[in-house]
């Protein structure tokens, strides 16, 4: 097949790509501020690139229908699944940003850890066995399902594509920023790159693909995490309460480390946190889509199940990595610049352990694993935004639910080069940008307005289209309104003095008002169709209990 062939013809450039460019960016940076490229890093990143080139390969010549392209036919089982979930889940925020949270922050930061591990029991216990019997591909099939109005569709589709778009902003400036400072490339180069091949996973081998992509990501990070957890260990005696120790010494806050009030100052906001996470992780798209991948609801239960024991297990590696790097690399002046900040910026703590402990062989191979990781999360996001677009805007809201499964497809692999490059544009115009700030405006989008309309639908009876449509722009409008009133935009970018919103998530009230508003506007909904949405949940309840073929 032809896309089989551009798959390959791209596997087999794409070497001498990086390398040319990035010993060009060698020759044009000055004697005194070249760094040798990592041979090691590279090798493994081209090693990991040829990998799963040839698994989008095997995987586009098993994708040719709509349930395939989504869903991979539902023929993912569960443990390849939760692995899958795994790699979906712990993105670079978690590798590279929570530990070195926890480095400089201290306690206050687990809570980056408590939040994410919370989220997955409710997915686990309340979400993901209706989640898979009541939808096909989209959380969007799952509200439709009992509201089938085409505005509750749209505007569900149209406020979880704003979630991945903005997720994938993140996602992009980081991976961008990685290999510019790993491999030398420009930065253009670099976004490029890594949309390129977002575009070949997605659009050639569709879920199929992405999965095994995210499999392997999921199981090189795991290995990184392990071999330096493993060294830390080594390297203090397996004596774990000398880690704790060593860091409370060296820490400049010394046993303030060890407590609440480094980072989060005032309760409130120590819940606004956990909130965020909590209900953003519960209504990310691309992750509630990996629930339609496998057979049954039984099975979606076990994904969630694995995936609960294997995210825990890494963020606990993660948690002791944090306090470990603290105790090894906090005083050393070879991973400092001049001014005394860390060398290559505020994310790169666990880089710098991992030369610590293993030198440049350990750092080319956790660099790998964190550009592995960008990429098959950016993966999962560009699939979650192709399907929003073709088959919840165009097939079910534009053409009625009677599109042709061809022309589905099409514009499905249309999308994901749309995505592609809108990627790219918006990688080069948010570089400068706070990216954090983009980050976290996708996650309180998600769980100001996915999460609860989700939650309603699928448990509460007294639910209404009024409830979800007033619910749902209230959310959205809420949201967008107190992060502007927050410390990353009214103070960050206008230069204001103090935030008018105090707090550092807005959750802690949007989430909040984003309920009662869909509770206030369904109770109050009189209407004969009310009535009917009403009487109608039993039945769709007991109907959810058998499932959903594919189609």
């Amino acid at each position: 097949m032809n896309r089989n062939k551009y798959c390959l013809r791209f596997w087999q450039s794409l070497p001498a790509v990086l390398l040319t460019q990035g010993l060009m960016a060698q020759e044009a940076t000055g004697a005194a501020d070249r760094q040798p490229l990592n041979l090691t890093a590279i090798s493994l990143f081209i090693l990991f690139v040829v990998s799963t080139l040839v698994i989008t390969w095997w995987a586009a010549r098993r994708t040719r229908s709509r349930g395939e392209f989504y869903a991979a036919a539902g023929r993912i089982t569960a443990t390849q699944n939760a692995i899958a979930i795994t790699g979906d889940a712990l993105s670079a925020a978690t590798f590279l940003g929570a530990i070195s949270a926890l480095y400089f922050n201290g306690l206050d930061t687990m809570m980056l850890f408590v939040g994410i591990m919370g989220s997955w029991p409710i997915i686990l216990f309340l979400i993901a066995e209706r989640l898979r019997n009541l939808g096909r591909y989209t959380l969007t099939d799952v509200i439709s399902y009992r509201f089938p109005d085409r505005k509750i569709r749209a505007l569900i589709a149209v406020a979880s594509l704003t979630v991945v778009i903005f997720y994938l902003i993140g996602q992009i400036v980081g991976a961008g920023k990685l290999i510019e400072l790993l491999f030398g490339l420009d930065y253009l180069y670099a976004v490029t790159i890594v949309s390129i091949l977002m575009i070949l996973y997605v659009s050639f081998g569709g879920m199929l693909a992405t999965t095994w992509v995210q499999f392997v990501k999921a199981t090189l990070l795991l290995t990184g995490g392990i071999i330096i957890t493993f060294l830390l260990l080594l390297h203090f005696h397996f004596d774990v309460e000398q880690i704790f120790k060593s860091a409370v010494e060296i820490h400049p806050r010394k046993a303030g480390l060890l407590a609440p009030g480094g980072w989060l100052h005032d309760p409130i906001s120590m819940l606004s946190v956990g909130v965020t996470l909590l209900f953003g992780f519960v209504g990310l798209p691309h992750i509630l889509m990996r629930m339609f991948t496998v057979k049954d609801a039984r099975e979606a239960r076990k994904s969630s199940f694995y995936a609960i024991v294997i995210i825990t297990a890494f963020n606990m590696l993660a948690i002791l990595i944090g306090f470990g790097a603290v105790a090894l690399i906090m005083n050393q002046p070879e991973y400092h610049d001049a001014a005394g900040n860390l060398i290559g910026g505020g994310n790169m703590v666990v880089l710098h352990v991992a030369r610590f402990l293993g030198g440049d062989i350990l750092l080319g191979f956790i660099s790998a694993v964190t550009f592995a990781t960008i990429l098959a999360v950016v993966a999962g996001l560009t699939l979650a935004g192709a399907a929003h677009i073709a088959h919840d805007l165009y097939g079910k809201t534009f053409k009625r639910g009677n599109p042709s499964e061809k022309t589905e497809l099409l514009i499905s692999r249309a999308s994901v080069y749309a995505i592609g490059v809108l990627s790219i544009l918006l990688g080069i115009a948010f570089e400068e940008m706070n990216v954090v700030f983009i980050a976290n405006l996708s996650l309180v989008i998600s769980g100001s307005v996915n999460a609860p309309v989700l939650l309603c639908a699928l448990y509460w009876r007294g639910l209404t289209s009024r409830g979800i449509i007033a619910g749902s722009i209230i959310g959205l409008i809420t949201s967008i309104t107190f992060i502007i009133l927050g410390q990353d935009v009214w103070v960050s970018v206008l230069g204001n003095a103090k935030p008018i919103f105090p707090y550092i998530y807005p959750t802690v009230v949007t989430v909040p008002v984003a309920f009662f508003s869909i509770w206030i506007f369904s109770i109050t909904d009189k209407s004969a169709k009310a009535a009917k949405e009403r009487d109608s949940f039993d039945e769709q309840m007991i109907r959810s209990e058998v499932g959903l073929d594919f189609q």
